[in-house]
């Protein structure tokens, strides 16, 4: 029989998982996140207590939901807002890149296929909608780039059809930078919760409440309700961006973004997380104990704890698909994997791009999800030259990575580090390989460093080489998303390169 949990550790979903939204269906809770330039695109995960997540499915699976004809498959997929009405789950969302716009898919079975996509407007980001009791629905975004006011209208939710201007609704409660506001109806008041103050070390959420869905919205007295304000050393900041949702047992909780810093350091690879705050109420506004995010151990009193299975990410790629924690960089890159061919292994067929364009490319990553873990393959690539290299690389963004590659030099097998930070780039020779047979590969890392490293004739890892975090860090790199563990394979002459066959991908935490 489950009991009660009276604490739990953040963030209850780990790695690149920003921006969350979450609905609850009965005892069911849903929840999705951004992801970027990630496909496939907005991961949904289930939970039946608040804290243990499992992922069911990808709302955007198919290149035509990013309208990829006309985006040339390149995607920015920013905060997607998850609700549920009359037996229909919708997502809806913003792909940044140009002719991309604002849109939303629908389903009734959050586990499976989601619906192509419906266009609102070619508006700014963050759009957020909510079905009032009076059957009217509102769709509420962020109004601009210089204007940052939160603007409102009302939606024809079967077309995607605006029924009235778009207007100001909010200038801000606190700051003038206003984002990922979203409606809510409780108890005979709307309430208008956003993020401001900008999304890293500023971010914050507030809230105001008023009889109207239009306002004017009085502000909580309490504001900002969440945010890094005790102290810059706590261990979670660049808290904001929040969604909040009553328990099937009348508890209510704050789902937010934030990033984990080990100690005091300001940088983090791993990026932005989903953490989640226990819910007070104070003379009938929502509040939080924000010295709580002094630790990730959390004391509340939570639902009955339901589990799920912990499934280790060893994937040794004897399905016909992949494990859906693996994720391509580019909408169109499916093109490079091959999972038929040789069975039990992923072979990547170059695509003429390196991972430092924003192309179709020979990529398969998977969150990094801890910041102590370990990752090793197992590669089978014979280059012709320096224009082959295949391996296994910590990616962050294009411009951002590290990349332990086997390659070509002076007509040997070698091993190299490629280091991409900015436009800063170089390139490592680490060791003579021999001519033919697979190649073991490693990642680790710590608080502060990569490591890399390969196996010998004798099967023994050695540390060929470290890399700094920080340099790749989301801060510094000035992403929105978080650190991939990936397998590549690039050539300049596709048509006639090598493939790269990788054996297994084991991915293991070390903390």
């Amino acid at each position: 029989m489950s009991r009660n949990m009276t604490s739990y550790r953040n963030p209850v979903v780990r790695g690149l998982n920003p921006d969350p939204s979450v609905i609850r269906v009965g005892q069911d809770y849903y929840l999705a996140t951004s992801s970027f330039h990630l496909f496939p695109g907005v991961p949904i995960y289930h939970s039946r207590d608040l804290v243990n997540w499992r992922l069911i499915s990808h709302a955007l699976t198919r290149p035509s939901q990013f309208m990829a004809e006309r985006t040339g498959g390149r995607i920015e997929i920013y905060a997607p807002t998850l609700r549920y009405h009359d037996g229909v789950f919708y997502m809806i969302t913003t792909n940044r890149v140009k002719d991309g716009g604002n849109f939303y898919v629908t389903t009734r079975d959050p586990a499976g296929e989601w619906s192509e996509p419906i266009f609102v407007d070619e508006g700014f980001f963050d759009p957020s909608l909510f079905f009032d009791d009076d059957g009217k629905v509102y769709y509420t975004r962020r109004g601009g780039i210089g204007i940052t006011d939160t603007v409102q209208a009302e939606i024809d939710i079967k077309t995607g059809k605006l029924l009235t201007p778009l207007r100001p609704i909010t200038r801000g409660f606190i700051s003038e930078d206003c984002e990922g506001a979203h409606l809510y109806k409780i108890d005979g008041k709307y309430y208008l919760m956003q993020a401001e103050g900008g999304s890293r070390f500023l971010h914050m959420e507030t809230i105001g409440r008023s009889d109207s869905p239009w306002g004017p919205f009085e502000p909580c007295p309490y504001n900002p309700i969440l945010g890094q304000l005790r102290n810059w050393a706590y261990p979670v900041r660049s808290t904001g961006h929040a969604e909040l949702v009553e328990a099937h047992d009348g508890s209510w909780w704050l789902y937010f973004l934030g990033t984990r810093h080990p100690g005091y350091n300001h940088f983090s690879a791993i990026g932005r997380e989903t953490f989640l705050l226990p819910v007070t109420w104070k003379d009938g506004w929502p509040t939080t104990d924000v010295t709580q995010l002094s630790s990730l151990e959390v004391s509340a009193k939570l639902p009955p704890a339901h589990p799920w299975p912990q499934i280790p990410l060893r994937e040794e790629f004897n399905s016909s698909g992949l494990d859906g924690r693996f994720v391509l960089i580019n909408c169109n890159s499916s093109r490079a994997i091959d999972l038929q061919s040789r069975p039990g292994c992923l072979r990547l067929r170059p695509l003429g791009h390196t991972i430092t364009e924003q192309s179709p490319t020979a990529f398969v990553g998977t969150r990094q999800t801890d910041i102590k873990f370990s990752a090793e393959t197992l590669l089978s690539f014979i280059p012709r030259d320096e224009r082959d290299s295949a391996g296994i690389s910590v990616f962050q963004k294009w411009h951002y990575h590290y990349d332990l590659a086997v390659t070509a030099s002076g007509g040997k097998r070698v091993l190299v580090l490629r280091r991409t930070v900015g436009d800063i780039r170089t390139e490592e020779q680490l060791a003579i390989l021999p001519a033919v047979g697979p190649i073991r590969l490693k990642i680790t890392a710590d608080a502060d460093y990569y490591q890399f490293h390969y196996a010998d004739k004798s099967g023994n890892f050695t540390e060929v080489a470290t890399a700094l975090m920080n340099l790749i860090s989301t801060e510094l790199s000035g992403t929105w998303g978080g650190s991939l563990i990936g397998m590549f394979c690039i050539s300049q002459d596709p048509a006639n390169a090598p493939t790269a066959d990788f054996d297994y991908l084991d991915y293991q935490a070390a903390e």
